[in-house]
């Protein structure tokens, strides 16, 4: 057989997301559409496609000619598309066909408690949905999550009557769902449920904590599928979010916006009975009260995508220091804000630039006179006593945090270690900052305790050797996720990230060009330094590029 006809087009039609003339915009991030690919052509066999960003791949026909459908899970809004070609037996290709829609923004809960009802309330008012009432052993006016746009929280006492319910279902869970909830649990030593529908005799689903041989785990469980990972904390709090995607038939966990655990096979029953949050149903009652505190409680009715779970667990990082380094009075150089301002010691100088504006190349008398790393001045240090110091701890090494600072060696080729950042305990350095010239790499050292003698840590490294315009290093902590991360040049493929599962807080000061070395000071940086930044919470990648150029990125 000889084929010298290529297949004809394809035609694209979609139920859920129609055609802009037809419709402009639909729902939305997190509705699956469903798109179905056919070419008038009899000997076609598979169809390659491609929605922009991805993804792209080839489907194969059940028969000759017969039409295939392709599904789709949008995962940002805005205008896309769809391109598709026919491929025939001969492996000769259609035309491109293309197919434009345009996807709203995720659709809101459809049902939602944000729990900031006063103090001494006895029923939660619902944004959407029915409103709940709260047991006896329901505190309002509770305590929130730092850089969250919750107000306030609840308390339950683990109770019989530590509970709230609408009395009514909140959503079909034989559908797509997703239910989640700022939480911070007041104890991790047994099974605790933030939330739950009642089916007959058990939960339909549960979300919550489950006591296990290895220690607690974050959980949720729907029909007999349970996905469990991330560690809770007693006293901390922490984001859960448990996902049904009805159309892959997997259950999902995420704790604090990350996917924890393995995505399980589920096949949930009718579940008709009320929502419940703190209490799950069970044989002979309600069992695995929570006790601790909870905020925001949402329930969608969609896929909740990756980048929306991340959201809804944002802690916005709060600025504890910005110190641009540009000048000094009696020895001290000031905080932007009029904060704690960071004291000189000998050895250290601010440099500010000359208004000398001769050109060495033109004018042989002109005496070439470096530029200021970032504005009018920077801190220059000796490399023998040279340091600065903040009066005290500026970050709090136990929770999240971030360290930003421009750095430029004086020497191309250092003799010794020098440190440029560094954070005492009473023993030794919870962290420091250093340049190791015999790798030419910058390293992050954290030893595990703070004990006379304790051995050093490097937690993470990058090479990186200064070229002489400086370099802008920063140190984020995620107390959330156990992860310690050391940025170059703010760039997100030149990291090092490393698991910190227990940081211990330092009482010593913010020390800027030198680190700690038993009862004194060792690793003096022979160089210059700017714009020393920190922040309480852990900023994002896409944030890290913005630290080191004289002002603060937006944290948006």
């Amino acid at each position: 057989m000889y084929d010298d006809v290529s297949p004809a087009k394809a035609t694209i039609t979609s139920p859920e997301y129609p055609n802009p003339e037809d419709v402009f915009w639909v729902d939305g991030v997190g509705v699956y559409g469903h798109f179905t690919v056919d070419s008038p052509s009899d000997d076609v066999v598979s169809y390659t496609y491609g929605f922009v960003g991805g993804p792209y791949g080839t489907v194969s026909a059940e028969r000759l000619g017969a039409a295939v459908t392709i599904p789709y899970l949008p995962l940002t809004s805005g205008p896309n598309w769809l391109t598709v070609r026919a491929i025939d037996r001969s492996g000769r290709s259609s035309g491109e066909s293309r197919y434009e829609f345009n996807v709203k923004a995720g659709r809101a809960p459809v049902a939602r408690w944000k729990l900031d009802d006063p103090a001494g309330s006895r029923s939660a008012v619902a944004e959407t949905g029915t409103a709940a009432r709260a047991g006896t052993g329901v505190t309002f006016g509770g305590p929130v999550p730092s850089g969250t746009k919750t107000s306030t929280t609840v308390a339950l006492d683990g109770s019989g009557h530590g509970f709230l319910t609408p009395d009514a279902p909140a959503t079909d869970i034989r559908k797509t769902f997703a239910v989640s909830a700022w939480v911070r649990p007041a104890e991790t030593g047994r099974n605790m449920t933030v939330a739950s529908q009642d089916a007959n005799g058990a939960p339909g689903f549960g979300l919550g904590l489950r006591r296990q041989d290895s220690g607690s785990a974050w959980s949720f469980a729907i029909g007999s599928a349970r996905v469990s990972g991330g560690t809770p904390e007693t006293g901390e709090w922490a984001h859960v979010l448990g996902l049904y995607d009805a159309e892959t038939a997997k259950a999902r966990l995420y704790v604090n916006g990350q996917e924890v655990g393995t995505a399980a096979d589920a096949a949930p029953a009718e579940a008709a009975g009320a929502f419940q949050i703190g209490r799950a149903r069970g044989a002979a009652g309600y069992r695995d009260r929570w006790q601790g505190d909870i905020g925001d409680v949402q329930v969608h009715d969609r896929v909740v995508v990756p980048g929306e779970a991340a959201g809804l667990a944002y802690r916005k990082p709060k600025l504890l220091g910005h110190w641009s380094l540009e000048n000094a009075t009696d020895g001290a150089s000031p905080e932007q804000s009029d904060g704690v301002p960071l004291r000189l010691g000998t050895g250290a100088s601010i440099y500010r630039g000359s208004d000398d504006s001769c050109i060495p190349d033109l004018d042989p008398d002109c005496t070439f006179v470096p530029p200021p790393l970032v504005g009018d001045g920077h801190l220059r240090l000796d490399g023998e006593s040279g340091y600065a110091a903040a009066a005290g701890p500026v970050v709090d090494t136990r929770d999240s945090f971030t360290l930003g600072v421009v750095v430029r060696l004086a020497d191309s080729e250092p003799t010794h270690p020098m440190t440029v950042l560094s954070q005492a305990g009473e023993h030794t350095d919870a962290l420091k900052v250093r340049y190791v010239p015999s790798t030419h790499t910058w390293q992050l050292v954290m030893p595990e305790k703070d004990e006379a003698g304790a051995q050093e840590k490097v937690v993470s490294q990058i090479a990186g050797a200064d070229g002489g315009e400086g370099q802008r290093l920063a140190v984020v902590y995620d107390d959330a996720t156990d992860t310690i991360k050391l940025y170059l040049d703010g760039y997100t493929n030149a990291q090092a990230t490393a698991s910190l599962p227990n940081g211990w807080n330092s009482s010593g000061a913010l020390q800027i060009g030198r680190a700690r070395a038993g009862d004194g000071w060792d690793e003096y940086l022979h160089g210059d330094v700017d714009e020393v930044q920190a922040y309480s919470g852990a900023l994002r990648d896409r944030d890290i590029p913005g630290l080191g150029w004289g002002t603060d990125p937006c944290l948006c």
